[in-house]
């Protein structure tokens, strides 16, 4: 395959995505968006990430997005509640990011003639976003291509994995130290080091994440991975 455009955040899923793509592809880029989350420090890291992997990187300005929804990632709250406007989910949930990045890195695509998007999201260790889930990812993209006359089709290397998995992806496409060292997952902006990474270790994207790496750790010692 030739060119693909991967929605880059600098967390572990996307770096993990990052590492698949440039192994399947003969030409890949990087689109990142600055949306007012709370963990800019992620696209700090997305830079040094880009740096280190040769990906030329493009950053979107999203600065509006907190305008126009509730959520604790772009706004104040804790983000171990649930979310105000929908009780059934995190109050992290940021309502319709993921449609927002598609639709936007779907139209990049179409102007660097790139075939595939490539999207870290992953409904198994999902955290409850339903923008995760391929179905809605799946259908966003259909209806993308027909409004655009389009054909570019959407890659999840994730979408089924555990978090442990995850990090045996990494491991096998040679990100995993790049994971470990300068991607960031932690909602609160920590940078505090932990044998799993960076993070404060008690939001639900650390807990998931560290128990993520014990798991990976626990399947390499009994042979699973």
């Amino acid at each position: 395959m030739d060119k693909a455009i991967a929605i880059f955040s600098g967390g572990q899923d996307s770096t993990t995505c990052l590492g698949w793509a440039l192994k399947h592809f003969e030409d890949v880029e990087a689109i990142t968006f600055d949306y007012g989350q709370r963990h800019k420090v992620e696209i700090e890291q997305s830079k040094k990430i880009c740096e280190l992997l040769g990906v030329e990187q493009t950053i979107v300005s999203l600065d509006f997005l907190p305008t126009l929804v509730t959520s604790a990632l772009t706004g104040s709250g804790d983000v171990c509640d649930k979310h105000v406007d929908h009780a059934d989910l995190p109050a992290s949930f940021v309502p319709n990011r993921n449609a927002l990045f598609l639709t936007l890195a779907h139209a990049y695509a179409q102007k660097k003639h790139a075939s595939a998007l490539v999207i870290g999201a992953n409904q198994t260790d999902y955290s409850g976003y339903p923008d995760c889930r391929s179905e809605f990812i799946m259908r966003l993209v259909v209806a993308l291509n027909l409004g655009s006359n389009s054909q570019i089709d959407v890659v999840a290397p994730l979408l089924n994995l555990s978090k442990a998995e995850t990090f045996k992806l990494a491991e096998e496409y040679d990100v995993l130290e790049i994971v470990l060292e300068e991607s960031h997952t932690c909602y609160e902006g920590d940078r505090s080091k932990n044998v799993w990474g960076a993070g404060c270790g008690e939001c639900p994207a650390c807990l998931l994440r560290k128990n993520g790496y014990e798991n990976f750790l626990r399947g390499k010692e009994h042979g699973q991975f």
